[in-house]
């Protein structure tokens, strides 16, 4: 690290840089420390900016492989074990099968982001071109969006890409966002708080998504013939929330990613409830901070055992 001053009109400006590769390309972060300090102000801030800035790239960094001594080799054998005993595979659902799931996923994953939509309106907006006049456009275009994008996935042959990845967006929101199917633009930043101001979530540097994403599909093509499906498809739903790529639509996007890898490792999809939301958010949460994949395999487990009793 290094530190950057520089004169404005007699007054001398500070900043602690920082420069490092990441996925081939160097990234340069610098934080401002204030203007025309005393040595001692100046030492004293730029320490805690150094924190700031390694904090920042531990927290963004794809590692290698994100399950690095947080899952055993038992542990991913017992995975393995648990898709083939639960007898878990995409082949056994019939057209309506895929039909209901749409609808019940659709609304469930616009319910967590706020829709209104109730199940039925939902149904009726997909079956019959129903819409409820008392409801929101952006809501109604956002159902029929998530719809039209499982069908896009169950056709695709790709697991992930940049490409897929925007295109899942551009489906999902064509009709209700002006930024669909694009990546945040440099200086677009995300952050996430309660209604109570503290924050909860904040998404990578928008100059930082891409090289992540590209990361991150990397780390899937070296994994996705070692790592069992639900495995894959976990870490790549959690990394990419993590990075937060676009300015909105990440958990929507995040939750049709999820099951295309699923569908892409012959598993059949799954839906996220809304009565789990806060169980959810606080899988991601552990696997932010902590790089804690577990939580959300046993979410995902209970997911697909709550699903197989409203298939039937």
């Amino acid at each position: 690290m290094y530190l950057e001053k520089r004169k404005y009109y007699g007054k001398t400006k500070y900043w602690l840089s920082h420069s490092f590769r990441e996925g081939g390309k160097i990234h340069k972060i610098r934080k401002f420390l204030g203007t025309d300090l005393s040595k001692k102000v100046l030492e004293d801030r730029m320490k805690k900016a150094e924190k700031l800035i390694l904090d920042e790239i531990e927290k963004y960094k794809i590692i290698k492989d994100p399950l690095h001594d947080k899952i055993s080799k038992e542990e991913i054998e017992f995975i393995k074990r648990l898709e083939k005993e639960a007898n878990l595979k995409v082949i056994h659902l019939s057209e309506s099968d895929w039909k209901k799931f749409s609808e019940v996923f659709s609304y469930n994953t616009n319910a967590i982001e706020g829709s209104e939509l109730t199940l039925k309106e939902t149904e009726n907006v997909i079956e019959h071109g129903v819409w409820p006049v008392e409801k929101s456009k952006q809501d109604i275009a956002e159902a029929l969006g998530v719809d039209e994008a499982i069908t896009f996935i169950r056709k695709t042959k790709e697991n992930i890409s940049l490409d897929l990845i925007k295109e899942i967006h551009r489906i999902v929101f064509k009709n209700s966002k002006d930024f669909a199917g694009e990546f945040r633009k440099r200086g677009e930043e995300v952050v996430i708080r309660t209604g109570t101001g503290i924050i909860v979530h904040e998404g990578a540097p928008s100059s930082r998504v891409v090289t992540l994403l590209k990361e991150l599909i990397m780390w899937y093509n070296k994994y996705k013939n070692e790592y069992p499906g639900i495995l894959l498809a976990a870490v790549v739903h959690n990394q990419f929330e993590n990075i937060h790529p676009f300015v909105d639509g990440n958990g929507r996007v995040g939750r049709i990613l999820l099951n295309n890898i699923l569908l892409k490792n012959n598993l059949p999809p799954l839906n996220i409830d809304l009565k789990n939301q806060r169980e959810y958010y606080s899988t991601l949460q552990v696997y932010e901070n902590e790089g804690n994949i577990r939580p959300t395999i046993e979410l995902m487990l209970k997911e697909y055992k709550d699903l197989k009793k409203i298939m039937n």
